[in-house]
């Protein structure tokens, strides 16, 4: 294969895809991991394709596309997220079962727990790709069906696999905030939440602060008292009564 159809090849799968691994382009092109970054380098560098820690994702042009490309969604409040992230990474002890949304928020998490001895279950398909040559972490990835541009697995199959299961702590992303509790804006990932609370001893969920007082599609959960909020700032003081009223809690991440 010649390097402008192994580059044709990659770009055509990204785009029907959305998203690809490293290991994924590799076995379709017959070729090394190393061959597999240089030629995303070289996509990356033509504007189809951004690069990130296993993969890349398809560039959408519309703001529709935006809002829910994943690598679009990371770059937001990073500053926020990896405040949040590292309170959060300090709460997971080693030897722990730990359940991992495919929220950029989870995700900045994520980076943050490669050191530590944990079994994590997971959606996540960028978050599979980041632990997918670790040998310090067992990885579970659920089923279900491929929602590209989240990167994430959800569906009946997804939901069905975290019913059997058990997890010291789930962390858990999502789009608002308000007196009622946590809101998500996709119908299936908060079903696919809802079974990731049901299956863990804990769960936190990560939230920067310009997501207060918003809601989404539909209530994720309501707060309860084996729910913590990490925040990067003090809700506002109805949510914060809310949060207690209910036995929840949250704290505020220090910042850098």
């Amino acid at each position: 294969m010649t390097t402008k159809q192994r580059l044709d090849l990659i770009e055509r799968y990204i785009r029907e895809h959305k998203y690809a691994d490293l290991h994924t382009l590799a076995s379709r092109c017959g070729t090394s991991l190393s061959t597999i970054r240089r030629a995303l380098d070289t996509l990356e560098a033509r504007g189809v394709l951004r690069r990130h820690h296993g993969g890349a994702t398809l560039i959408e042009t519309d703001e529709r596309a935006r809002e829910y490309d994943f690598i679009a969604r990371d770059q937001r409040q990073a500053a926020e997220k990896h405040a949040i992230a590292r309170r959060i990474a300090d709460l997971v002890q080693p030897g722990m079962t730990v359940i991992l949304d495919g929220g950029t928020s989870v995700y900045a998490v994520a980076r943050l727990l490669v050191t530590k001895r944990l079994q994590v279950i997971t959606n996540s398909l960028p978050i599979a790709a980041l632990y997918a040559d670790l040998g310090s972490l067992e990885t579970i990835v659920t089923g279900g069906g491929i929602d590209s541009r989240l990167g994430v697995l959800v569906g009946p199959l997804c939901e069905q696999s975290l019913g059997q299961i058990h997890a010291d702590l789930a962390i858990l992303g999502g789009a608002g905030v308000t007196e009622a509790g946590v809101w998500n804006h996709n119908a299936l990932i908060v079903a696919t939440q809802r079974r990731m609370i049901a299956a863990a001893e804990r769960t936190v969920f990560a939230i920067d602060g310009s997501k207060f007082g918003r809601k989404a599609l539909a209530l994720t959960t309501p707060f309860e008292p084996r729910l913590t909020v990490v925040t990067d700032r003090a809700p506002a003081p109805a949510v914060a009564a809310s949060i207690r009223a209910a036995k929840a809690s949250f704290e505020v991440a220090p910042g850098e």
